[in-house]
């Protein structure tokens, strides 16, 4: 089946989440990319293992799609291997800071000395402008400095998101940049560098707060799982287990005060509108909270669901992945890979009626490296002179 991007070349040099999953989107509309790892292999292969290869989690969501090239990058015989490979490619992905760029060859005055029509698309923590630049940074990073952490969790208590959403986001950022880059250069002929930061993605996340503050009309404390925005929009505990409802918009708040049985709320002044509704929230939780306490949770979500108000329970990895509202085989595929269970990984959350493919498993380290060779034009004694020579 060929998608959307069958015929573009990508050349993967990126580690851990931004990078990798950026050309694991370009993959699952149809470009041939490439992973290019050292010869023992990258970290952000093994962390989280799940697999008799010891392939980790993180690798497993962020490489599909892919075919791996094990290469000595930084040897004169594997910065030669990368200049015929660049000559060949349409775009290279790579997260770096600006001075690892450089120094790999992979940054956008070099790639595009090579080949004048390149596209790169770079990630890093802070961008490549400023003071900051050469600093290194994790998702980690990006919550703290935009101020996202310190409003999460409970005063005094600032709290990071288990998961990694400033990582994933740069990467799905990255990915839009490049495929209008691909556009673009479909237009003009020319190429493009497109650049992405943690830094930069996380203040667009925090920026309707960051304008409060800085216009001083307010200045947002810490208010645990209570929205501050809107209210109620809390999680709530029922008499088995915890669940979330947002109430956000009049008619939303007039639908809830009605399954309350509390409509005279919809007169209070100190109810009038959503940013009355969160400086007030503690007081609403606490009368959804009573309203709440003695039922299950089944009965308050079908409840609230046949109102039309957004909730939902909170749900342990465990209840996900063991069947909970169908999730797992709704939005999860399983996959299999060498001498390993199959693992359920989410495909990305784009859907195309058409011009998608079905993306194939994570590679295994090397596994590809002959046949991406012969494809960029290698002949098999220089195969073999580069595998004798340890180069890849």
């Amino acid at each position: 089946m060929s998608g959307i991007l069958e015929g573009i070349r990508v050349l993967d040099f990126g580690r851990w989440i931004a990078g990798p999953y950026c050309a694991h989107i370009l993959a699952s509309f149809g470009a041939e990319v490439t992973r290019v790892e050292r010869p023992k292999g990258e970290d952000d292969r093994y962390l989280m293992p799940v697999t008799a290869h010891g392939e980790g989690a993180q690798f497993l969501q962020c490489n599909g799609g892919k075919r791996c090239l094990t290469l000595a990058m930084t040897s004169d015989e594997g910065r030669a291997v990368m200049r015929r490979l660049i000559e060949q490619s349409d775009v290279v992905v790579a997260n770096y800071s600006p001075g690892a760029l450089k120094y790999f060859g992979l940054d956008y005055d070099t790639l595009k000395s090579i080949k004048p029509d390149i596209i790169l698309a770079s990630a890093s923590a802070y961008g490549s402008e400023g003071d900051l630049a050469e600093r290194i940074g994790f998702d980690g990073v990006g919550q703290a400095v935009s101020g996202a952490i310190y409003l999460t969790g409970e005063p005094g208590s600032p709290t990071r998101a288990a998961t990694a959403p400033i990582d994933f986001s740069t990467s799905l950022s990255l990915a839009y940049g490049t495929l209008a880059a691909i556009i673009g250069r479909m237009k003009t002929g020319e190429g493009a560098h497109v650049e992405a930061s943690l830094v930069g993605t996380s203040l667009n996340i925090t920026n309707q707060i960051l304008m409060e503050e800085a216009t001083g009309f307010r200045h947002r404390e810490p208010t645990g799982n209570r929205s501050p925005m809107s209210s109620p929009s809390d999680i709530f505990r029922a008499r088995d287990g915890w669940f979330i409802m947002q109430v956000i918009g009049q008619k939303v708040f007039a639908r809830w005060c009605k399954v309350i049985g509390r409509e005279d709320l919809l007169d209070d002044p100190h109810y009038a509108n959503d940013d009355l509704r969160g400086e007030n929230g503690a007081d609403l939780s606490a009368i959804m909270q009573e309203w709440c306490a003695l039922k299950t949770r089944d009965d308050c979500i079908d409840i609230l669901n046949k109102a039309n108000i957004g909730c939902g329970p909170v749900l342990s990895p465990a209840e996900v992945m063991g069947g909970a509202m169908d999730l797992r085989a709704t939005y999860m595929r399983e996959v299999d890979f060498p001498n390993s269970n199959p693992v359920p990984i989410a495909p990305p959350p784009a859907r195309l009626s058409r011009g998608a493919v079905p993306v194939s498993r994570p590679p295994l380290l090397g596994e590809h490296t002959d046949a991406v060779l012969a494809d960029y034009g290698f002949s098999t004694d220089e195969i073999a002179a580069l595998r004798n020579g340890g180069t890849v």
